[in-house]
């Protein structure tokens, strides 16, 4: 049976309470905290039963004030990169904040991941979770319209984490969010991931410069570094990839019952994995060539290619190219979009 306990986790600068929910079918635990609507924490058992924590995060709230890599937060408005921090829409322009070089990226200088969400937990049968709304005021980071936005986390008694989004604007404004986990299988802190297998289902990718902006191509996966379509090491091709590795976009196949296949992941030494699925058309694959090193949960060191996220989206600056996917919001529309983690060990 799976369960829900809840406990005040922290408050922030301004004396907003956060709220840490604990979510736990089996072995399999999630912990997410109301600040950010962040997955903090999730501990599965290995193929010997040990259990062990598999994402990065920190032990108190203090650690998600400070700046980090986006671990486990909720990314929005939008997620990834808007070439230039700008966009056209019904014939108006609107400037965003650049907070990545020229660029804007996951939100901006104040995203989701910043703020206090009001939350709520729940259990039914089968399965438990927490759902956190947060209302982005009209001109929030530049967008236009009031944004309602609510993610709902659910975990079943199988060990299913599931996370559903969904957003409603009074204004024609643009959505895509996303969960931005960062993970290690053979546990977090405990080395790199470069030894990890990953399968993705993906026939094609989204080349992009040197910014990490989209050059408005779709290419074949095959005979590049980015072929994940059989099982290959993370770090088989990963110096083939970029500089630092993997940070694209993959163009995910059609949808069966609404939902698309994503992929894999395994780590050989523990057996841990995760198999994921999602209703979105892209999935951004990152091996962590940006990280640095610092200090996480229990105290233990994070660093370079030591976790890897795997980010369902629409495409990278698709308000700005032509053939990608709709970010359009409407008023009367209502964005919904899910994910889904299977966790195992073998």
């Amino acid at each position: 049976m799976t369960e829900m306990k809840q406990r005040v986790f922290g408050r922030t600068q301004d004396g907003e309470e956060i709220v840490q929910y604990t979510l736990t079918a089996g072995k399999v635990a999630v912990q997410l905290i109301s600040y950010g609507a962040t997955l903090s924490s999730v501990r599965i058992p290995d193929r010997k039963g040990k259990v062990d924590e598999v994402t990065l995060g920190f032990d108190d709230l203090e650690g998600y004030l400070g700046h980090h890599p986006y671990f486990g937060v909720t990314v929005g408005r939008v997620a990834n990169r808007i070439a230039r921090g700008t966009f056209s829409l019904d014939g108006k322009t609107y400037a965003l904040f650049c907070n990545d070089g020229r660029n804007h990226l996951h939100g901006g200088r104040k995203g989701f991941d910043k703020v206090a969400w009001l939350s709520s937990g729940f259990q039914r049968s089968g399965a438990a979770g927490a759902a956190f709304s947060y209302t982005s005021a009209d001109g929030e980071e530049g967008y236009p319209g009031t944004l309602d936005a609510r993610v709902t986390y659910v975990l079943d008694d199988s060990g299913t984490l599931e996370v559903a989004w969904e957003a409603r604007t009074d204004k024609p404004t643009i959505v895509n969010l996303t969960n931005h986990a960062y993970w290690n299988l053979k546990g977090a802190g405990s080395g790199d991931i470069r030894d990890h297998i990953l399968t993705l289902e993906a026939e094609r990718y989204i080349p992009s410069d040197d910014e990490l902006i989209p050059t408005g191509e779709i290419q074949e996966v095959a005979g590049t570094p980015y072929d994940f379509r059989k099982p290959k090491p993370m770090g088989q091709d990963l110096a083939k990839a970029s500089a630092i590795g993997y940070d694209a976009c993959f163009v995910l196949g059609a949808a069966a019952n609404g939902w698309r296949r994503v992929g894999r992941v395994i780590d050989p030494a523990t057996g841990r994995g995760l198999e994921m699925s999602a209703t979105q058309p892209g999935v951004h694959f990152y091996s962590g060539g940006h990280m640095k090193l610092m200090k996480g949960r229990g105290g233990k060191q994070y660093n370079q290619y030591w976790a890897f996220a795997l980010e369902t989206e629409a495409f990278p600056n698709a308000v700005n190219q032509k053939g990608f996917p709709n970010v359009i919001l409407r008023p009367g529309e209502t964005y919904a979009e899910k994910m889904k983690i299977r966790f195992f060990a073998e």
